[in-house]
Order: C-alpha cells, then structure tokens, then sequence
C-alpha cells in the first residue's frame, strides 16, 4: 500500500494588501498642515456665521445655511438636499470651499 500524498496549497501569485493605494502615505507635516489649514478656514466661516444668525435665525430657524468665509456669501435652504442642489447650480465647476451649519442656537443639529 502507498503512503498518503502530503496535500499542498497553490502558491500565492498576489499579495495581501491592506491599503486601497499601497505605498501612497502622507508625511506627518503635511498631515499636520492640511488639519491646521482646515481648523482655520472653518474658524473663518464660524464667524461669517455668527455675524448672520442673528439676522436669520427668527425667518429661518433650523434651516441650513452654506457659508463663504471670503465673500461672505451664503446659500440656505430647509433641507440638506435643496441646499447641495443650490450649491452644484453655483458652483458648477466643482471648486467649492464652503461650511455648512444649521440656523439654530448652537450651528448644529442633534447632540452628541
């Protein structure tokens, strides 16, 4: 009687990757940067904020409201969808730097 064949697995061909773009890492500078670039653009918008919701907060309470820190512009609507129609029919080129908030006491909805 023969000894029992030993069962071998195929070779791998591929290897395991856990990254969707391998070898593609930011450095932590600029990790750094980007977040210190964002924390201020949206402290600018947090003031245009606040300078217009007391002017519309009675006529649009709880509506939602897109702010541009540079012109000072802004685009509100009662629903989330209405106001990123708005958005892309202003923005058509796709290039959009704008904070959303919610017209209410505190800019935001819900509680964390």
């Amino acid at each position: 009687m023969e000894a029992p064949k030993e069962l071998t697995h195929p070779e791998k061909t591929q290897q395991f990757r856990t990254r969707l773009f391998p070898g593609q890492f930011l450095p932590p500078e600029e990790i750094a940067r980007r977040k210190t670039a964002k924390a201020e653009f949206s402290a600018r918008c947090r003031v245009v904020f606040e300078k217009l919701r007391p002017q519309l907060i009675e006529k649009y309470y709880n509506w939602f409201i897109a702010v541009d820190p540079d012109s000072e512009e802004y685009l509100i609507d009662s629903s989330l969808e209405g106001l990123l129609k708005k958005v892309r029919n202003n923005y058509p080129d796709g290039i959009v730097k704008l904070t959303t908030y919610r017209l209410n006491e505190i800019g935001v909805c819900g509680k964390i």
